[in-house]
């Protein structure tokens, strides 16, 4: 499993279980970015990262084979000179889960620089073209016909959140006070005015067989939901309400 901090990085930040001093979030930083890293093999490894309202996440996977390797993310902000994620989720290492990364970052144009060192490449800015860009969490699914109200889990400790800037997407299911990952998966996707969402595959924790896969779904937005219909990877009907976080 892929360290992500030495990759985000490059060098290792600290990771204190504190707030962050930050106060602020620059909508500069919100958007798709990527990056990439040398695999053992030689090979090269893909980062794309994804900030979305007051959530970010980080995944890191080879782009060839879509084989997961290694995600983080939670809530973030940010000031002028230092970027802080107090981690929801650490696939690679649970036990920074709580703490806080705080790493200095600089911005010049389409190029966003951490530590001085490890360079990243704008994706997006967040809007456009995606009409769903923002961070959502699963509040309803339809399960044997009856629609389960999944609300109640907001404040709780297992979730089930999807990041999602103009073009690129990533759902992350985990388990807070257990400090475990469960599964995630994530890609490109577009809308229509027409109601049509579709998703492209490019990473899957649980079953990389699935990579490359497009999924299409019916969207709408209702009092502010996204309700979300189609069929699953495996053909099962799906049926889901998100709300913004």
């Amino acid at each position: 499993m892929y360290r992500l901090p030495l990759l985000f990085l490059t060098l290792l930040c600290t990771c204190v279980l504190a707030e962050s001093s930050a106060q602020t979030t620059p909508k500069a930083l919100i958007g798709a970015w990527e990056s990439s890293f040398l695999l053992p093999d030689g090979g090269r490894g893909k980062l794309s990262m994804t900030i979305a309202d007051d959530y970010m996440s980080m995944v890191a996977y080879r782009p060839k084979t879509g084989e997961f390797l290694s995600t983080l993310g939670g809530r973030y902000r940010a000031d002028t000179r230092t970027f802080s994620v107090t981690l929801d989720y650490d696939s690679s290492d649970s036990t920074q889960v709580g703490g806080v990364l705080a790493i200095p970052y600089t911005l010049t144009g389409r190029i966003l620089m951490f530590n001085g060192d490890k360079v990243w490449t704008r994706v997006d800015d967040g809007k456009k073209p995606g009409a769903l860009a923002g961070a959502w969490q699963i509040v309803g699914r339809k399960r044997d016909g009856v629609m389960q109200d999944m609300s109640g889990r907001l404040d709780g400790s297992r979730k089930t959140i999807k990041i999602l800037s103009g073009k690129r997407f990533q759902w992350i299911a985990f388990d807070v006070d257990s400090r475990r990952m469960i599964a995630t998966g994530g890609g490109t996707y577009t809308t229509n005015k027409d109601g049509l969402y579709r998703e492209k595959i490019e990473f899957f924790s649980k079953d990389p067989e699935k990579v490359g896969r497009m999924l299409s779904f019916d969207y709408s937005l209702r009092d502010g939901d996204w309700v979300h219909r189609g069929q699953s990877t495996t053909g099962k009907p799906v049926h889901e309400v998100w709300r913004k976080r």
